[in-house]
């Protein structure tokens, strides 16, 4: 009964390697990312037209460990033993199970294996990081990361899904308001684990009674971080700003370039390769929600003269399809370091800006502030809400229209104060 290999080749004959119209069920020593006491995670590997996805045990093993494991008389390896191969063998069931069912799916089955592994929460999470993980999706993993491990630290290492009620929600959000964080936060954790139960819904691992997320249930509050939008005026001030250093003016000019394309983000713009440009339009993904999305829109943003400006001063001299626009990803960095680079990137720009913004009596301007800009400079000058909609890249006009009230408002206040200034007459 031969199964999995580790990174030397050694066979492992104490699981059956399973195989049903194409997809194969292993088991193997992932000797990518050792942990701090020098072992490695033992995961189930699911392959399915050339595409493999990664599930946790929740064992970690030495190659030493690992190789001793099919013939070990050792009574800790023993009871690790049967633990990885009840896993296995429950993972293997469901492949089956869903195969048989006609609905096999990595989505499907990722939702289901956080139920069938060990009916736990804790599990989908589990599940859930590890495939953001292969996907390169290393922001969203990092996001699901935070969220799991608070989530444990307030309710433990067995959670199940129907323990998770209205009231238990509501509980989880007071708690969290306690420690002093913020909306933001707690928006972010709660909607990851609602992203897990509506994966588990569609499953149909949980009934509609066991949702607990909605109108009438429990509604994920709204993080209202401070969002500032400028006027045309303040950014003309902007990208005119000058102290005479080149960092000063190169980093500008990138917050400018994000400004013109669609409120573009760091990550998508830093991204950009010259194939994604074609005549006068460029054309690219949001990573964002690439991921995420059933639908993958594509954006579209006219590639104006100031652009081809700031390309011709700052771009990658090497123009070839394959090559990034700006000169600062490679293409060989692992996906964590592509991650920290885009980081130190953002930091640079939101530093030179800032700075500008305060010589300027203009504060809190940061990378996001081009987006916002984008948006609501469009919105002011009359624009169609649909059109501004698709160049953001937004699902539906509803998010496109909540986007746009908080610099609605700013807006109203700042009028309406206009009503009483009578000056000193």
């Amino acid at each position: 009964m031969y199964v999995f290999f580790v990174h030397t080749g050694i066979k492992i004959e104490f699981m059956d390697t399973y195989n049903l119209n194409g997809i194969t069920v292993t088991a193997f020593l992932d000797n990518r990312r050792e942990t701090k006491s020098g072992a490695y995670p033992v995961k189930i590997r699911v392959t399915f037209k050339r595409d493999r996805k990664y599930y946790s045990t929740g064992k970690n093993l030495s190659v030493s460990e690992w190789e001793k494991l099919e013939k070990t008389k050792n009574s800790d390896l023993l009871c690790v033993k049967k633990d990885l191969q009840y896993t296995y063998e429950r993972v293997r069931d469901v492949v089956q199970s869903l195969e048989n069912e006609g609905k096999f799916s990595f989505d499907a089955l990722n939702n289901r294996l956080g139920k069938c592994i060990d009916e736990t929460l804790n599990a989908a999470f589990r599940a859930k990081i590890d495939s953001l993980v292969e996907a390169g999706a290393i922001g969203n993993s990092i996001t699901y990361t935070c969220a799991f491990r608070h989530l444990e630290k307030y309710a433990g290492t067995k959670i199940t899904f129907d323990s998770i009620t209205v009231d238990w929600l509501k509980k989880y959000e007071k708690s969290m308001l306690a420690e002093g964080k913020s909306y933001t936060t707690i928006s972010m954790y709660i909607r990851s684990m609602r992203a897990l139960f509506n994966e588990a819904k569609n499953a149909d691992i949980i009934k509609e009674a066991q949702y607990p997320f909605g109108k009438g249930r429990y509604e994920v509050p709204t993080g209202k971080g401070r969002k500032m939008a400028l006027t045309l005026q303040q950014i003309k001030q902007i990208i005119t700003y000058t102290d005479g250093a080149e960092a000063t003016e190169r980093y500008r000019d990138l917050w400018f370039f994000s400004y013109l394309c669609n409120g573009i983000n760091i990550n998508d713009m830093l991204k950009l390769k010259y194939a994604n440009i074609d005549g006068d339009e460029i054309h690219f993904y949001r990573s964002k929600t690439l991921h995420t999305s059933k639908e993958k829109k594509e954006i579209e943003a006219l590639f104006t003269p100031e652009m081809k400006q700031i390309i011709e001063k700052w771009g990658n001299p090497d123009k070839s399809p394959n090559s990034y626009v700006f000169p600062f990803l490679t293409g060989n960095e692992t996906p964590m370091q592509q991650k920290n680079r885009i980081k130190d990137i953002t930091h640079r720009i939101n530093k030179q800006v800032k700075k500008a913004g305060n010589h300027l009596g203009i504060n809190n301007i940061s990378t996001y502030t081009a987006r916002h800009s984008f948006a609501s400079v469009l919105k002011r000058s009359g624009a169609n809400i649909a059109y501004i909609s698709e160049s953001l890249g937004h699902s539906d006009l509803k998010t496109t229209e909540n986007y746009l009230a908080s610099f609605e408002k700013a807006e109203r206040i700042k009028n309406a104060a206009l009503l009483t200034n009578f000056g000193d007459d």
